[in-house]
């Protein structure tokens, strides 16, 4: 079935539309699952290769593509979701175990919102490159890992994409109450990704990072669940830096009692 698989990934040639249905059922989820990945992983190897910044159409498709099979399995039953896993190559199985894990933690988190979609902002991420060597520059001043700095900034505000204070007044790239900002933001500025990121290298350092991660993350946000998400998406980007640069490809959907509803467009 592997073999299958890996022949169908290579016999695709255009990503699916941004509404186009989602598979039924396990193998179906699985084989369309790797050949978004496979597909996506191609266009972020051409991408870097030819030194480009903007991300290319076919790219943000691709990575729709894969995050729209993974909302899905967040919510989908444990049995369903760890079927699909399993039916993957191995090659793939590791890292889509880590983010169904993380997306399911992320589910349990935060409940669908009540708000209108209108009360979000959005805008653009900064350019995945420069993020990198704020992240390097945070990992080599305070120790902490680069990987768990980007998913902080993937799940606090999908890379700076967020523009919207959280319902606890929480602000910026990296979501610092303005109190702690004042102790730990090292007089930079809370809405700039680069002083954001460095703030949060301090703060985790400061509350035990690197030695002691998880009581470093559980200080910055007070949930096992949370703490669960960060590590499961870092050891993805640990993994492969591809992962990294797919996740800074996704969208920004907000989960509402009638289902995910997508807020930034390609």
């Amino acid at each position: 079935m592997v073999a299958l698989l890996v022949a169908a990934a290579l016999a695709v040639a255009a990503p699916p539309s941004p509404g186009a249905p989602l598979p039924r059922g396990a193998e179906a989820t699985a084989n369309r699952l790797v050949i978004a990945t496979d597909s996506l992983h191609r266009e972020i190897a051409e991408r870097r290769r030819a030194g480009m910044r903007q991300q290319p159409r076919e790219l943000l498709l691709w990575a729709l593509s894969q995050q729209r099979l993974y909302l899905a399995l967040g919510i989908a039953s444990p049995q369903l979701a760890e079927t699909v896993v399993a039916r993957l190559p191995a090659r793939l199985r590791a890292d889509a175990r880590d983010i169904v894990a993380a997306r399911r933690a992320l589910v349990r988190l935060t409940p669908p919102t009540a708000l209108p979609l209108s009360a979000f902002r959005t805008g653009p991420a900064e350019p995945a490159e420069r993020l990198l060597l704020h992240y390097r520059e945070a990992e080599r001043r305070f120790g902490v890992p680069w990987e768990v700095l980007a998913a902080v900034n993937f799940i606090e505000t999908a890379f700076g994409k967020v523009r919207s204070r959280s319902t606890a007044g929480a602000q910026g790239p990296m979501q610092f109450l303005p109190a702690t900002w004042r102790a730990y933001g090292l007089g930079g500025d809370i809405d700039d990704p680069r002083d954001a990121i460095l703030g949060a290298g301090n703060l985790l350092r400061a509350s035990g990072a690197p030695r002691e991660i998880r009581r470093a993350l559980y200080a910055y946000n007070h949930s096992t669940l949370y703490v669960d998400a960060i590590l499961a998406y870092s050891r993805v980007i640990r993994r492969d830096i591809r992962a990294f640069y797919g996740f800074h490809a996704w969208q920004v959907f907000v989960r509402t009692p009638s289902g995910y509803r997508r807020i930034t467009s390609l």
